[in-house]
C-alpha cells in the first residue's frame, strides 16, 4: 500500500479505536451484581465446574470442620500420583515419557509387551510427507516457532485423506501421529527461523524411532546429535511434568470446546496451539528466563538476600522488569502451599545445575522462590498463598540445556500435546453436546434511525471519506 493509504488506515484505527472501547467497556460492578464469575472463577480463585473427567486429578484444598482449607498440592494421572510414577521409571533407570503418555491415552499403566508395542506405533508415525519440511516449514519462517507449529498442524491436514473422519479409531491415528511429529515440527520450525533469519547454520536431522521424545528433541536441535543422559533424563521428567493438568487448564478446555463443535483433530490442537502460546498461559517460562536476567543487571550483589529481596518489591511496584508488577513463576490459578511438579522438578534442576556448573544459579533461584512468597504476602492483598509453580523452573532447566527461548513454549505444547488429546478422546466418547454457556446481555435496546436521521457523523467534517482512495493504491 503507498503513504495516503498507510496514513488513512493509522488516522482511522487510532480514532475508532477509542470509539470501541467507549462501546465496550463494561461496569466490573455489573459482574458482582448478577452473579457472573470471570475468567470461570470465584472470587477465591476456584473454578466453575463445567464437565468431569477421569483423566487427571488436581488437589489444592481439602475439607476441615467443613471449610475447604489449602494444602500441599498434588497431582495425579489416572489415580496415580505424580510422585509415585516419576519415581518409578527414575528408580527402574527408565525415561517416562511414553509410559506416561500410554497411561493417560488409555486409562491404564501398560505392561511391558503393551509398553513396546506403544513405543513402535509412535516409531512408525514418526514422518512427515514427502517435501514437507522444505515445501511448508522452511518456507515463511517466524520467529514465533507456536505460529510456526501451528501453521504446519493445519497444512499436515491436507494430506490426510480421511481428515473429517470422526470415528474413535481415526482420532486416535491422528493423535498418535501428532504426537510423533511435534517435536520435529517445533524444531524444525526452529531450524527454518534461525537459518533464514537470524543467518545461522541449517540443520535438519532425522529423528531416531528408537529413541524417547526428550532424546530426540536433544538430537534434532543439536548441530553433532550429541547429548548426556542426565541431559535427556532432566527433559523428560518437565515432559511429563507438563504433560496433562487437569481439563480446566486454558487451552485443555479449548480442546474440550473445539471438540465439542464437531472440529477436526488438526483445527482442534491448532486451537490449543493458540491457547497455549499466551504468556498467561504457556508463554511464563520465557518471562521467569527474562526476569532472571533483569535481576542480574540490576542487582549489584545478587548472593545479598536484602538487595534481592529490594528488587521483588521493585517488581511489585511496576518499577523494574516489564513493569507489570508481577514476580513471575510465583503463584497458580489453583495451587497456594505449593505445586507438585515444582517440588519434583526442583531436586532434577539441582542435580543437571552441578554437572552444568551452574550451581550459583540454582542458588539464587532457590533464594527467590523462598523470599518472593515473604514478599508478595507483605505487599499484596492475597486470597491464597503463594509458591513457585513449575514454569519457575522450567525456564532455568531449558537454558542449561542450551535450548533457545524461542522454542520454550513449543516444548510445553510437545507434551501437553499427549493431554489434549487424552481429553478430546473424553469429549468424544462422553458428550455429545456442544458446550455453549451463557452470556447475559445488558445491551439497551435502542429505535432504528435512517442514515440521513442520524445526528452525529462518523467521521469528523474534515476527514476524508476512504471510499475515495484509489483502488490501485
Amino acid at each position: 500500500m503507498g503513504k495516503k493509504s498507510d496514513t488513512v488506515i493509522k488516522n482511522f484505527t487510532e480514532k475508532y479505536t477509542k470509539i470501541c472501547i467507549e462501546h465496550n467497556a463494561i461496569d466490573v460492578n455489573l459482574y458482582e451484581e448478577h452473579g457472573v464469575k470471570r475468567g470461570l472463577r470465584d472470587k477465591n480463585g476456584k473454578g466453575v465446574l463445567s464437565g468431569l473427567t477421569n483423566i487427571s486429578l488436581i488437589k489444592s484444598s481439602e475439607m476441615v470442620d467443613g471449610k475447604s482449607v489449602p494444602c500441599e498440592g498434588q497431582l495425579y494421572y489416572r489415580g496415580y500420583n505424580i510422585y509415585d510414577l516419576v519415581s518409578g521409571f527414575r528408580n527402574d533407570g527408565r525415561l517416562g515419557f511414553d509410559e506416561c503418555a500410554y497411561l493417560l491415552l488409555f486409562g491404564s499403566l501398560p505392561t511391558a509387551e503393551q509398553l513396546v508395542e506403544f513405543k513402535q506405533t509412535l516409531g512408525y508415525s514418526m514422518t512427515l510427507p514427502t517435501n514437507f519440511v522444505r515445501d511448508v516449514i522452511m518456507k515463511a519462517p517466524s520467529r514465533d516457532i507456536m505460529n510456526s507449529l501451528t501453521k504446519s498442524v493445519l497444512t499436515l491436514a491436507s494430506y490426510d485423506d480421511n481428515v473429517s473422519d470422526m470415528s474413535l479409531d481415526n482420532v486416535l491415528r491422528q493423535s498418535l501421529m501428532l504426537i510423533s511429529v511435534f517435536p520435529m515440527l517445533s524444531v524444525y520450525g526452529y531450524q527454518a527461523y534461525n537459518h533464514y533469519e537470524c543467518d545461522d547454520s541449517l540443520y535438519i536431522h532425522r529423528p531416531d524411532p528408537n529413541l524417547s521424545t526428550a532424546e530426540n528433541l536433544l538430537r534434532l536441535l543439536r548441530p553433532d546429535k550429541k547429548y548426556t543422559a542426565i541431559e535427556a533424563s532432566v527433559l523428560d521428567a518437565a515432559l511429563v511434568l507438563h504433560m496433562e493438568h487437569g481439563g480446566g487448564n486454558n487451552s485443555t478446555f479449548t480442546t474440550r470446546v473445539v471438540t465439542s463443535s464437531g472440529s477436526d483433530t488438526y483445527s482442534v490442537i491448532a486451537a490449543a496451539l493458540s491457547s497455549l502460546k499466551g504468556p498467561k498461559h504457556g508463554g511464563a517460562n520465557i518471562k521467569v528466563v527474562q526476569m532472571m536476567e533483569d535481576l542480574r543487571r540490576n542487582v549489584e550483589d545478587v548472593t545479598d538476600e536484602a538487595q534481592v529481596r529490594e528488587y521483588l518489591y521493585r517488581l511489585l511496584n511496576k518499577e523494574a522488569f516489564d513493569r507489570s508488577g508481577l514476580i513471575y513463576g510465583m503463584g497458580h490459578a489453583v495451587y497456594s502451599i505449593s505445586d507438585p511438579r515444582a517440588k519434583i522438578f526442583k531436586g532434577f534442576v539441582e542435580q543437571l545445575a552441578f554437572e552444568k556448573k551452574r550451581h550459583d544459579d540454582f542458588e539464587l533461584y532457590s533464594m527467590i522462590e523462598r523470599l518472593a512468597p515473604e514478599v508478595i504476602a507483605e505487599k499484596c492483598k492475597i486470597y491464597k498463598g503463594v509458591s513457585a509453580n513449575v514454569d519457575f523452573y522450567s525456564g532455568f532447566v531449558y537454558s542449561m540445556l542450551d535450548i533457545p527461548l524461542e522454542l520454550y513454549t513449543p516444548i510445553f505444547a510437545i507434551a501437553r500435546i499427549v493431554g489434549w488429546s487424552a481429553h478430546r478422546m473424553e469429549e468424544l466418547i462422553n458428550v455429545d453436546k456442544i458446550i455453549r454457556p451463557a452470556y447475559m446481555s445488558i445491551a439497551q435496546l435502542r429505535p432504528y434511525h435512517t442514515l440521513k436521521e442520524r445526528s452525529t457523523p462518523i467521521l469528523d467534517d474534515n476527514a476524508e471519506p476512504v471510499y475515495q482512495l484509489p483502488l490501485n493504491e
